[in-house]
């Protein structure tokens, strides 16, 4: 891959009309996981939703498939938030679009995982 002006690797995927670069920050855990070493980048369709980009999160690592959205039913992890631009998305519907600064590649979505206990 290329770098791009800010030294980050581009992908090609916003050369292709209707797919966007999309940044996801996981936890340590789910990267541990899918063996990444920092951020993923996913192409996603636009417009692009929570959802989208949660498919394309699947997809693009097949072993994070259950982890962040239930087999079954596809509803959110109880313990898994999802933020953007200093957003609580957690309880937004999958068609739900992401803010357009992760839209456009310059935030990331956040999946960060809660914990609890006492």
């Amino acid at each position: 891959m290329t770098k791009d002006a800010i030294g980050t690797e581009a992908t090609g995927y916003d050369d292709v009309p209707g797919l966007v670069t999309v940044r996801v920050a996981l936890p340590g855990h789910l990267r541990a996981l899918a063996n990444l070493p920092g951020e993923l980048l996913v192409e996603a369709s636009a417009p692009v939703t929570i959802g989208s980009v949660l498919d394309a999160v699947e997809r693009e690592c097949p072993a994070l498939r259950g982890t962040i959205r239930d087999h079954g039913a596809g509803a959110r992890r109880p313990y898994v938030r999802l933020f953007a631009c200093e957003e609580d998305l957690s309880f937004d519907g999958w068609d739900a679009p992401v803010p357009a600064p992760v839209a456009e590649g310059r935030e990331p979505l956040l999946v960060v995982g809660s914990i609890s206990g006492g």
